[in-house]
This record gives C-alpha cells, structure tokens and sequence, in this order.
C-alpha cells in the first residue's frame, strides 16, 4: 500500500468517523442541524434513524482503520468499495454534495491502491 493510498485511506476514514459524530451525538443540536440543513422538528423526529445512520460509518471506519493497520489492501479495496457504493447511492437519494464528499475520496483511494 503506497503512502498517497493510505493517505487517502486515513481522510476517508476521519471522514466516516466525522459523520459517525455529526449523525449519532450531534443530529439534533446546531452543528448537526447546520451541516444537513434541518428544522429542528425533522431533527427531533429522525433522530433515531440518523444515530443507526451514523453507526454504520462508524463501521466503515473501522475497517478502514483495520485496512491500515493490518496493511490489507484487500480490506481497504472492500471497505473502500462499500464507502464508494454508500456514496454513489447517497448522491443520486438524497443529496449530489454525497458525490464529493463521500463517493469520490473512495474513488480516489481504489485508484491509489491500483497504481
């Protein structure tokens, strides 16, 4: 695993463990509210479904984390596959910004792990 990949690896990673915190613990407060634009009623009654939301990034964390330290490209190819998947879907079910910020850092990272 090159240095670039794992890199890259390591920021999608950071990035599933943000939204771990924003979907479980913060939701219903300001930050939470401001990042996915909501009322504070939606908030209210999505919470739950957003804290189940937020447990499987965190799953995609770990095995991003587990990627890196056992240095398994295969495991990062998979959890990187399922990250590119999950974003492919958010960005055409719920929100284009998905693409970028989700999907494409997987993408990026498959590639590195090709070169």
């Amino acid at each position: 695993m090159s240095i670039a990949a794992s890199i890259v690896i390591a920021i999608v990673a950071l990035l599933h463990v943000y939204f771990l915190v924003l979907e479980m613990f913060l939701w219903d407060k300001p930050a939470g509210r401001r990042a996915f634009g909501l009322t504070a009623e939606f908030a209210a009654q999505s919470k739950t479904l957003a804290a189940n939301q937020g447990l499987y990034n965190g799953f995609l964390a770990a095995g991003l984390v587990w990627a890196l330290a056992a240095h398994r490209s295969d495991v990062a190819m998979f959890f990187l596959g399922c990250v590119l998947i999950a974003g492919i879907y958010g960005g055409f079910t719920a929100s284009r910004k998905i693409l970028y910020v989700q999907a494409l850092p997987a993408a990026i990272g498959l590639v590195l792990l090709f070169v």
